[in-house]
This record gives structure tokens, sequence and C-alpha cells, in this order.
């Protein structure tokens, strides 16, 4: 019986090495079901100072008071539309537009938006997505704090008909992974309600110049050209990419 448990144990033992992967792969699988939202305020000329006042004084605070959760807060660096880009989370739609509607209606916030519009309005325009988590997408994190500082990159690809899902196991298998290893961090992923052929991302680095050269090694990178070959032996998986480079506001609760 001894000779056979000694025999046994060296192949238990590369039993439990060789299962273990697979087991945190699946029990790290993003579950977060919360609806998420991007929220583009565009200010009327030289109004953006006053909006960002009013969010930094006041706003943010009273979505809170109403259930809404800040994820985060940014401003372009191509600023030229005078644009505020933030995102906030619910537990449901229905409680989304519940806070909104309790928002709304407080009194607080009308004295607010009275009072910060004595000298004309401020915002001409709010665009709004409804997203949820991918189901790669790491734990997002509402209060990350990077006392270096760091600039953040909105990226937003759209797929090429019936591609979705393949770019989707491109990024789930091989992408992700490979921003870590060029030291691009990967803060959000999500598909819009809608828009199933879209995945929005955000990535944090350094600054704007460390993020592009993060880019161009990791277009460069071996393993990555592999994974695009293989992906797209069927055709090119995406359609359109779009990037936007964004600086966190002082009252972002991640920056």
């Amino acid at each position: 019986m001894k000779v056979l448990t000694s025999l046994l144990l060296p192949v238990l033992c590369l039993l439990a090495l060789t299962t273990t992967p697979t087991y945190a792969q699946n029990s790290a699988k993003n579950d977060d079901s919360r609806l998420y939202e991007i929220r583009v305020y565009y200010c009327e000329p030289g109004r953006l100072d006053a909006l960002m006042n009013r969010f930094r004084n006041h706003t943010t605070k009273i979505f809170e008071k109403h259930g809404m959760t800040n994820a985060g807060y940014w401003v372009p660096v191509d600023n030229s539309d005078n644009k505020l880009i933030y995102i906030l989370s619910y537990p449901t739609m229905e409680a989304r537009n519940a806070s909104w509607k309790a928002f709304g209606a407080d009194p607080e916030w009308k004295r607010v938006a009275s009072e910060s519009e004595k000298d004309g309005k401020i915002v001409k325009k709010v665009d709004q997505i409804f997203m949820k988590a991918a189901d790669f997408s790491p734990a997002f994190k509402t209060t990350s704090i990077d006392p270096k500082g760091r600039v953040f990159e909105m990226r937003t690809y759209t797929a090429n008909p019936g591609k979705m899902q393949d770019l989707l196991s491109r990024f789930r298998d091989h992408t992700l992974k490979l921003f870590t290893k060029h030291g691009m961090t990967n803060v959000g992923y999500w598909i819009p309600e809608g828009q199933e052929n879209t995945l929005i991302y955000i990535l944090a680095h350094p600054s704007e110049e460390a993020g592009k050269k993060a880019f161009d090694n990791f277009r460069n990178d071996p393993t990555w050209v592999k994974a695009r070959d293989n992906s797209e032996r069927n055709g090119k998986l995406t359609e359109k990419v779009e990037s936007v480079y964004m600086i966190p506001t002082d009252f972002s609760t991640i920056r």
C-alpha cells in the first residue's frame, strides 16, 4: 500500500497543477449584472468650468443620495467640443429611471441648477449609452487612484457583420493578457444595449505617450500577430476603431 501511495502522489499532484488554471479561469468570470451608462455633456462655449464646478460641489453628491454610483469622470485631451464624459452605474434599468426621476425632483438639485445657470445655459447637448459589462471585463473599481497620475483611453470597436463573437473571443482569450503584458491597465469592457456589434472599453496609461508606445509594442508582438491572423482567417473582425484619450477630473472616483 505504501508503494502504491508513493506512486500515485506524483500523478495526483500533476493533476492538481493541470486542473487549477481552468478552475481559476472559470471562477474569475465577471458576473457584474449592473447597468452602466456613459453620459457625454457638450457645453455651451465658455461654460465647461461652470459645469465642472457644479459636478464637483453638488451633482456627484446628489447622484449618490439617489442611489447612483459615480464610476468615473473625464474630459478629452483634445476637448474642442467642451465635453465632459462620465459613467454611472445602477442595479437595473428600473432603478436607474427611478433614481433620475427622484434626482430631477430634488429641491436641492433644482436650487443648484438654477443658481449655476444665472449667467446662462451650461449644457448644449447630452448623449448617453446604456451598457452591460462583458463577461471577461475586470471588476470595475470605482475608487481606483494612482498617486502618480494616469490618462485613460476609451476605445470603441465596431465589429463587421457576424464577427462580434469572434472579436469577443479574441479579447477574452488573448487581447487582455497582451495589454497587461505591455503595461496597459484594463479598466472595463462593455457591450452597449441595442448595439450588439459594438465593444466599448477603457484602458489606463501612465501618459498618452506611454499609451501610444505600448500599443505600438502590442501590435508588433508575435503572440498578438499570431492571434490576430488566426482569428481573421475567415475575414477581418472590425469595421471601425475609435480612440479618445481622456484626463480624469479632480472629482472623479477613478484617477
